[in-house]
């Protein structure tokens, strides 16, 4: 699983940046198809050396690179990725006017020969067909996305019956799910008939809203701003500790049709937002960081395969089976899954709540811990998805939930998903340690490492961990 719903949470950017890159290409493509078919078959598309030799060679070279630029520097589009025709001649046919006199002004400049005539007009046309046929395709398949559930944000509204409503009632993004809504219960009015009204789940403070954020898979949260700043703040108080994106949406004033393109930040097309706190895990760098995920673990599980077979063996001779066994932790926004482990106790030992004598350990099971391999099943957990090679290291379900009674912030770790080692553990806290101390440093630890995330600090963690591996945990 690539979390493309992740990928895509805060905005469509890597989507339009990998349309330009494709849309480039498809100019380039069509000027080398163009520059054969203008004097010879279809059967020679492969002759490479024609197009070398022809009119379009270096015009070609010069016209990929200014579209390319110019269609960065003319992307009205920067947050969604818009269906539209207005978007088509703004984002894809503006660069590509501009690019022709620039081009042929380069062509000048370095003095390269390039006959003019009207073949040129005759490209032009073939390029913007070639275009709005590439625009077609994208918008499919970005819809297809937006049908197939993909990329959706799921979304609990916070705030006024009136500014739920207000919501509601407006014509809405394809990509928005308004799962749920929560509202304070002092409000004026009958719960009932709030719920009837609004049409869709209706919670107060009563409720338990971290099974809310669970049960709903809700990646944000949205808090709306109608000019009562002390129910705002009442609100960012409850949910501030929660592990889902939070953003204000201001209700109050909605933004004129004249400036609508002035703002990066629309809600509906309509309404100002600002990130009150949101991941850092989105767009390009989380999609490297989960394709790293997946081909890390499969050359490490191929490379380690071997000493796997053997342990496998000698669990099975000891104690037979099972082999693993599985652990229910909290994930990514609090989703529960399963860790994988191997079994380092005897049989009727594994699940005992209490304490265990060392004597019950496995032959085999004293060496598994001592090294660590017990955890090497969860490179599979890291190819479903459940987890990463770097993240806040996954506890049971029941650990979570105690600590999270004692520490406020500690459910922020899960605004990411789990890691096989982390930032935490390289810095020593880790091991069996629960002590109030221990706990708190590990979350400060993860949570510094989600606000400062990125590829390269995994990078660092990654190499770091080879020589933690060896360190003794801090007490």
């Amino acid at each position: 699983m690539l979390r493309l719903e992740k990928i895509f949470q805060q905005d469509d950017s890597l989507f339009i940046d990998i349309s330009i890159i494709l849309r480039s290409f498809f100019v380039f493509l069509s000027i080398y198809i163009y520059s054969i078919l203008e004097f010879f078959s279809i059967y020679d598309l492969f002759n490479f050396s024609i197009y070398a030799t022809s009119n379009y060679f270096y015009f070609s070279l010069i016209f990929l690179f200014s579209y390319f630029i110019f269609s960065f520097i003319f992307r009205v589009t920067k947050k969604r990725y818009v269906v539209h025709y207005l978007s088509f001649l703004m984002n894809d046919i503006l660069p590509l006017l501009i690019s022709i006199p620039f081009t042929l002004y380069l062509l000048f400049i370095f003095k390269i020969n390039f006959n003019i005539n009207v073949n040129i007009l005759y490209l032009l046309l073939f390029l913007i067909f070639n275009l709005f046929l590439l625009r077609k395709i994208l918008d499919k398949f970005y819809n297809n996305l937006l049908d197939n559930n993909n990329i959706q944000r799921n979304i609990m509204l916070v705030g006024s019956i009136e500014a739920i409503s207000k919501i509601l009632n407006e014509k809405k993004d394809k990509i928005n799910i308004y799962k749920c809504c929560f509202i304070k219960d002092n409000f004026k009015g009958n719960l009932k008939e709030a719920r009837f009204n609004l049409k869709i789940p209706v919670f107060t403070n009563e409720s338990e809203i971290r099974m809310i954020l669970e049960y709903h898979e809700l990646g944000q949260i949205w808090i709306l701003d109608d000019d009562n700043r002390s129910l705002v703040n009442y609100f960012l108080d409850t949910v501030v500790k929660f592990s889902v994106d939070i953003i204000i949406v201001d209700v109050k004033n909605n933004l004129k049709n004249n400036f609508k393109l002035l703002s990066d930040n629309l809600i509906n097309n309509k309404y100002t937002y600002s990130n009150y706190q949101t991941s850092r895990f989105y767009g390009l760098s989380l999609l490297i960081k989960l394709l790293f995920d997946k081909v890390f673990s499969i050359l490490f599980l191929l490379l380690v395969s071997p000493l796997l077979i053997i342990i496998i063996f000698f669990i099975y001779i000891e104690d037979g089976l099972p082999i693993f066994f599985s652990e229910e932790s909290a994930g990514w926004d609090g989703r529960r899954f399963n860790v994988y482990k191997m079994r380092i106790f005897k049989k009727d030992q594994q699940n005992k709540k209490t304490k265990i004598d060392k004597k019950e350990y496995l032959k085999i099971g004293k060496i598994i811990n001592k090294y660590r391999i017990d955890e090497l099943p969860q490179f599979l957990n890291i190819l479903k998805g459940d987890m990463s090679i770097v993240g806040p290291r996954p506890h049971i379900l029941k650990d979570d939930l105690i600590y999270a009674k004692v520490f406020k912030m500690f459910l922020k770790r899960n605004k990411a998903a789990p890691g096989l080692t982390g930032w935490a553990q390289i810095k020593g806290f880790r091991g069996k340690d629960v002590t109030s101390e221990n706990i708190k440093k590990r979350m400060e630890h993860d949570i510094w490492y989600m606000n400062n995330w990125s590829i390269w600090l995994d990078l660092y963690i990654i190499c770091k961990t080879f020589y933690a591996f060896f360190d003794k945990p801090k007490r």
